[in-house]
């Protein structure tokens, strides 16, 4: 893929390429025709990040070649959301030849939803005074009301908010819609379309079975608060606290009471299963803990988590990474079988794939 450049004529063929990939990969598992959730073909990223380079009275954003470390200059990025995309000219235009937020701004940072809202993050290489912050809400006032934006300041150990430092995105599951707070700075999926698509998936295979949920690296509670209907109760746990903070926002959000989001890495969780330990504040034995859902780092699962879920009946595995979610099937193969396999074309004209699969107890 060519930086900032979609290529709407090429998508399919990039599509199937990638779907013969996990056919190839998993070829040894039987696995079951692969459910194929395809994204927009261009305007698909909720999330982008530029640099903005200085030339003259010139302002443009910019972002780096992977490969050739060369500078590409942005005049209009299709990949992003038209949201933001349409957004980007206007914004430069405004700040050209404002000095206060022109000077020294080192990064352009967006965040998006589906459903229309628009955060901007100004990274600056100085620290933001009071002038910084009349212009910056003279110019959130000159954008309404065809830009509802808002707008966040950085610099060096700074941080000004000039309304909320995160964005409401709603996502369609089953008959239900839910509204996921999204936080600056920390990890979305950037592909909102296909999430929702994901989201629905799982929900699908959810609606089959029975009992209680376990959902290891849980982030925002962005499977938590798609599945809660369908289980009595769900265990969610994760590392980070900004997302702890985030998911236990949308729990309230969503008014949801079968949620508990518990600040745990996954590695402790299995250990303390294992042993038959308590967890704080969960009632494991008055659980039937049937259905375990992971979505984890690119590394896959450590042996202590594999050990885990091998013992439960169903297994939800999203994954960001096929070769090390193959390579976890070495050890799951042994105990579960591929029920339903998916591919979630998260980032388009690229090599990554994200895949699903629902694994059942042999």
């Amino acid at each position: 893929m060519r930086i900032g450049q979609v290529f709407p004529a090429e998508y399919q063929t990039q599509l199937a390429t990638k779907k013969a990939l996990l056919q190839d990969l998993f070829a040894s598992y039987a696995l079951p025709e692969i459910e194929v959730f395809q994204s927009e073909a261009e305007h698909y990223r909720q999330r982008a990040e530029f640099r903005i380079w200085h030339d003259g009275d010139d302002i443009y954003h910019a972002m780096f070649d992977p490969e050739t470390k060369q500078k590409v200059r942005i005049d209009y990025f299709p990949v992003a959301s038209k949201l933001i995309a349409d957004f980007m000219p206007v914004l430069l235009k405004k700040i050209q030849f404002n000095h206060s937020l022109r000077y020294k701004l080192y990064q352009v940072d967006y965040l998006a939803t589906l459903s229309g809202e628009l955060l901007i993050s100004m990274i600056y290489k100085r620290q933001l005074d009071e002038q910084w912050q009349q212009a910056a809400q003279a110019l959130i006032a000159e954008l309404l009301p065809e830009w509802p934006v808002k707008i966040i300041g950085r610099a060096r150990k700074q941080k000004i908010v000039l309304s909320d430092d995160f964005v409401t995105e709603r996502f369609a599951v089953g008959s239900k819609t839910l509204a996921y707070q999204q936080v600056e700075g920390s990890f979305t999926q950037p592909n909102a379309g296909v999430n929702q698509q994901m989201l629905n998936w799982t929900a699908r295979i959810a609606s089959q079975l029975q009992g209680d949920l376990l959902e290891l690296y849980c982030g925002n509670a962005n499977f938590s608060l798609a599945l809660a209907n369908y289980f009595k109760q769900v265990v969610a746990t994760e590392i980070s606290r900004t997302s702890i903070k985030s998911a236990q926002y949308n729990i309230s959000l969503n008014n949801i009471d079968n949620v508990q989001v518990l600040q745990m890495s996954a590695e402790d969780v299995s250990k303390a299963l294992v042993a038959s330990s308590a967890l704080k504040h969960i009632d494991l034995a008055g659980m039937t803990l049937n259905t375990v859902l992971v979505d984890p780092p690119r590394a896959g699962l450590d042996p202590d988590t594999l050990q885990l879920i091998s013992r439960f009946n169903d297994i939800i595995y999203i994954s960001c990474n096929p070769e090390t979610l193959a390579d976890n099937m070495q050890y799951l193969s042994k105990t579960h079988q591929i029920v339903n396999a998916a591919l979630f074309d998260q980032f388009p004209y690229s090599h990554h794939v994200e895949t699903g699969l629902w694994l059942q107890k042999r």
